[in-house]
Formats: structure tokens, sequence, C-alpha cells
């Protein structure tokens, strides 16, 4: 499935009629936080395809509503979409007194723990727990940052080791230099930073045969 993902800022070239020639042949639109609700909602009207997202550190401080219309917030959710298995955590570390999309690592050990009981349905009717996990912020020591604001989290890393989605796609840390590492292997998960978009191919996995 060919999959277009977006984070933190707005590409003009996908803010245009050039979107359909960049976009072509895309299935879905997975959105990692910090973009302003028009441009999400450009990009759904204009491709026509399902957008799921989850909110960044900085949701809600552009003066528009907090969340896209039609789009599919995933944050503690996890959805199925044409054979392929979409969750989402939301938000980054708590650097600040404006708590909202804000955790500390305990928080987000929690976070996880909801989502736990959706990811072991998947094991059992799907064979796997999950194929992609959207964040705002990125794992500890993975395209993260050596501030506070940007660390990324270590409950992150344990999620990836112990249900080892497919991939694991985040933005929340801008890429200034080209030379920058975004795109990290880590066991069996593939960390991406999609700072501004990238376009994916993902291959769908067939459901597994039981007897």
């Amino acid at each position: 499935m060919r999959v277009l993902t977006v984070s933190d800022i707005v590409v003009e070239a996908l803010h245009s009629p050039a979107l359909a020639r960049f976009a072509e042949g895309v299935e879905a639109i997975l959105a990692c936080g910090d973009l302003p609700i028009h441009y999400l909602e450009y990009l759904v009207s204009m491709l026509n395809v399902p957008l799921f997202y989850v909110m960044g550190n900085h949701g809600g401080e552009g003066g528009e509503g907090d969340y896209p219309e039609g789009g599919e917030n995933v944050d503690l959710r996890v959805v199925e979409y044409k054979g392929l298995l979409i969750a989402g955590l939301e938000g980054a570390q708590r650097y600040n007194n404006k708590p909202r999309f804000q955790y500390t690592e305990n928080e987000m050990r929690a976070r996880i723990a909801a989502l736990t009981p959706a990811l072991m349905f998947n094991k059992a009717r799907y064979g796997r727990y999950l194929d992609v996990l959207i964040t705002h912020a990125p794992p500890y020591q993975i395209h993260d940052a050596a501030d506070y604001a940007h660390r990324g989290f270590k409950s992150f890393v344990w999620f990836i080791e112990h249900y080892q989605p497919r991939y694991l796609i985040h933005g929340h840390v801008h890429v200034y230099d080209k030379r920058d590492e975004t795109l990290t292997a880590r066991g069996a998960t593939t960390i991406i930073n999609t700072y501004g978009y990238k376009i994916l191919d993902i291959p769908i996995i067939k459901p597994v045969s039981r007897k």
C-alpha cells in the first residue's frame, strides 16, 4: 500500500495542484502531528483518501479547531485499513507547564498499557500485533535530540522490542541537514522521521490461514 506520511511543516509542493503528481497512487495519509488543520484537510479533500493522525505537542495552538475534519485520530487506538494494522500515540515529553499533548515517561508507559488489549487481539486474529505505529515523538536515542523537549521516549523502545511493528513513523525532530539520519532499523522495526513528508510503499501481509 502506498501511503503519504507528513509531519511538522507545510510542504508547499503538497499544498498545491502538484499534490496529485507527488502523491500518485497514495491510498492513505498518516500524519504525525504539529501541522495546521487546514493543511491536513486540504490533503484529504484533494486526494480523497483516509487520514489517520496523532496530535503533536503544539496541537491546538494555531487558532483553528483542534482536530481536522475527515480524519481519524488513532491516539490510543488500533485500526485496520485494507489489511494494514495502524495504531497511534500522540504528544511529546513534558517540558513546560502546558501539559496538553505532553507526557512524562510514566504517563506514556500507562498509555501504552492501555493499547495492550487491542494489540493482543490483533495477535490472536491476524498473527501479529501491529504493522505501523505513528507517533509524534521519536524513541529514545533514535532520531531524538539532546534538549529535553525533543528527547525520545524510552517506552517507545520497549514497545518496539515487545510488539515489533514493521514501522514506527514519527515527526517532532526537525531535519535541517540532509546528512541527518531519518531511517533506522531496530530489530524487526524500521523507524522513520517523516519531517516534511515521505511516500512509503508498505507491503500488505496476507491473513494467516487458520484451519
